[in-house]
């Protein structure tokens, strides 16, 4: 009988998803996706002095903007709920007695400080740290004068001495590791919550888990965890562990790492599409076998495997990450980007909270002139300043164009053919350029670059009558009469 594939998330309610937490996700649910199994999310929070409220709840809505959904979780339920830990700590206390009664776990009545003296004489002696032997085996006695002094044990598990344990990881091969290197380790912690090394075990047990997908961080603890399989009797799921996200220095990427955006509800803030970080996320890792990069999700299940997973360390790259969201970002209705854009102006003050019909035509507009060039929309409100201040800000080359001996002549013209427009559409703005080539003489770079620097304080930009449109008849003019003032006081 085939065995399901039903493969889970599992995050710790510590704080914001993270974009190689995103990416873990990522890969378990296109696998699982891949060969119509079932993605289970399940929270993790036995670690309660780094628990963050809410946070649960927000990693998974941002998952679900990923567009990232599962079967089963504590949202929706589903046949081994409940899909916290916290709400299982009766679950496993039942198997933690077992492994006490058949003699693999013991209770130990040290403190964290007698380990941590203990541990650091270890090293001292260039010992690998363990648990010393002397506390797996507490007599009657000792055991009435520890709790006599008021001590809580914690419980250990017993390492079996002189093994092997073979990691067969789908990414990396065979890893094995000698139990000479570890030592007994805690499962439950004196208050009575078990360690991560254990819960993991049991819920993945009692869930079906297939396949275990996840950071190369994990890979140390697998051992460990083969071990408590084995105490039970348990068959292991398949393990698979990818490589590090590096960032662009090749240096591991650390949470303190202001170079690069790590959080994705930092990247749905500024305005990138959730196609795009998904398309970004899942080469950084994999490879689809070809120079094709830009993917649906749904071409990706089709071709999603672990086999092209590469067990080398992925870079994060800002730059292709910018470029592939302005390609979504150029394919998508300008209403939608503008849509996108508008809370952005708003919270520069460029725009009102309640846009009229009118207003709102106008910053389509703008946004219009802009889509093809932004990477994410929050670089609206740089790009379209010039729309919104009264104050022109001249670039170096815009100053040096305003010297230039023609364009008194070539403002003036311009200034007194608008004025003398009826209307003011980006029809009659041409009317009026022609106008002013034809009473001038000027044309060319020499016609227009005056015109956009006073109006803008661009040399270069984007459509000029659309431009002059968007900005405003009446804005236009008062541009062009400081800038004309100017060159006369001069």
């Amino acid at each position: 009988m085939t065995r399901e594939f039903r493969l889970r998330y599992a995050p710790s309610p510590t704080g914001h998803l993270h974009i190689g937490g995103a990416r873990t996700a990522l890969f378990n649910y296109l696998y699982a996706r891949r060969n119509g199994g079932k993605f289970i999310v399940r929270i993790e929070d036995t670690d309660q002095t780094r628990n963050v409220e809410n946070a649960a709840e927000k990693q998974m809505e941002n998952l679900k903007w990923l567009g990232v959904d599962w079967d089963e979780s504590m949202d929706i339920g589903g046949p081994y709920a409940p899909y916290r830990q916290m709400e299982r700590l009766d679950i496993y206390r039942g198997y933690i007695d077992q492994l006490l009664a058949e003699g693999k776990a013991y209770y130990c009545y040290a403190t964290k400080e007698e380990l941590d003296a203990e541990r650091e004489e270890q090293i001292a002696r260039n010992e690998t740290p363990k648990i010393a032997e002397h506390h797996r085996h507490v007599t009657p006695e000792q055991k009435a004068q520890y709790e006599a002094e008021g001590r809580t044990p914690s419980v250990h598990f017993l390492v079996p001495e002189g093994r092997s344990y073979v990691v067969n990881d789908s990414i990396r091969g065979e890893v094995t590791f000698d139990t000479s290197d570890m030592g007994d380790f805690v499962i439950c912690r004196p208050d009575g919550i078990p360690t991560y090394n254990f819960a993991v075990v049991i819920d993945d047990y009692l869930m079906k888990i297939s396949h275990v997908v996840r950071g190369e961080e994990h890979l140390s603890n697998t051992p460990r965890q083969l071990m408590i399989y084995e105490a039970f009797g348990w068959e292991a799921p398949q393990f698979a562990h990818l490589a590090l996200i590096l960032n662009q220095e090749g240096k591991k990427m650390s949470k303190r790492d202001e170079s690069i955006i790590q959080f994705i509800e930092q990247y749905r803030d500024l305005g990138f599409l959730p196609e795009a970080i998904v398309n970004f996320l899942v080469l950084l890792g994999w490879s689809p076998g070809g120079e094709e990069e830009i993917f649906s999700k749904e071409q990706i299940i089709d071709i999603f495997s672990l086999e092209r997973v590469n067990k080398s360390p992925a870079v994060f790259d800002s730059t292709k990450m910018n470029w592939m969201n302005n390609h979504y970002l150029k394919a998508k209705p300008l209403e939608l980007i503008t849509d996108m854009c508008i809370p952005h102006l708003q919270k520069a003050g460029f725009i009102e909270e309640n846009l009229s019909e009118a207003g709102y035509e106008r910053v389509k507009g703008i946004v219009g002139l802009y889509q093809e060039q932004m990477s994410y929309c929050a670089q609206i409100v740089p790009l379209s300043a010039l729309f919104f201040l009264d104050e022109v800000v001249y670039d170096e080359e815009a100053v040096a164009v305003l010297t230039e001996p023609q364009v008194p002549e070539v403002l003036a013209s311009f200034k007194k053919h608008l004025e003398e427009q009826g209307e003011y559409t980006v029809e009659t703005i041409k009317a009026s350029l022609k106008a002013v080539q034809k009473e001038t003489g000027h044309k060319g770079k020499a016609l227009f670059m005056p015109v956009r620097v006073a109006t803008t304080g661009q040399a270069h930009g984007r459509d000029l009558d659309q431009s002059l449109y968007l900005i405003g008849r009446e804005q236009v003019l008062t541009r062009l009469e400081r800038v004309i003032s100017e060159r006369q006081g001069a």
